[in-house]
């Protein structure tokens, strides 16, 4: 009889900001790992100020080394989707450990920033712009 390796315990949330929507995995006894559609952080965001920001809800409340993060996210544009996938792992980290709600919602990463384009209007370039109108 083969003995099958049983998964360790993951956390999964959804975080969104703008169009981004990411699903995030966080497994209680990682490496520090931080995959993002596969691919590891560094190189799904080269710039680190966006590393940094997807980091920030982990780095509020824990070592880094101490979780393994899989990310899938899709929509939206690089930043929007740093800010879904902080705003997923600081859910994934309340499923985990209730006592840092309240550390998480006083930095913010709880609340889904609502804020979403607004859509163009028929006979207006944009949203509000109005087409150039010349007297002459």
């Amino acid at each position: 009889m083969k003995k099958t390796k049983k998964p360790s315990a993951y956390f999964e949330a959804i975080g969104r900001r703008k169009t981004a929507v990411a699903r995030v995995r966080l497994q209680a006894q990682g490496t520090g790992e931080f995959l993002t559609n596969g691919q590891p952080l560094e190189k799904y965001f080269p710039a680190r100020a966006l590393q940094q920001k997807a980091r920030e809800s982990l780095i509020k409340i824990s070592p880094l080394d101490q979780f393994r993060v899989s990310v899938k996210v899709k929509g939206g544009g690089l930043h929007a989707q740093a800010e879904a996938i902080r705003h997923g792992i600081a859910r994934a980290l309340v499923k985990f450990d209730a006592g840092s709600r309240q550390m998480l919602k006083k930095a913010g990463f709880l609340t889904r920033d609502s804020r979403m384009r607004e859509r163009k209007k028929f006979g207006l370039k944009r949203a509000r712009r109005a087409p150039q109108w010349g007297k002459r």
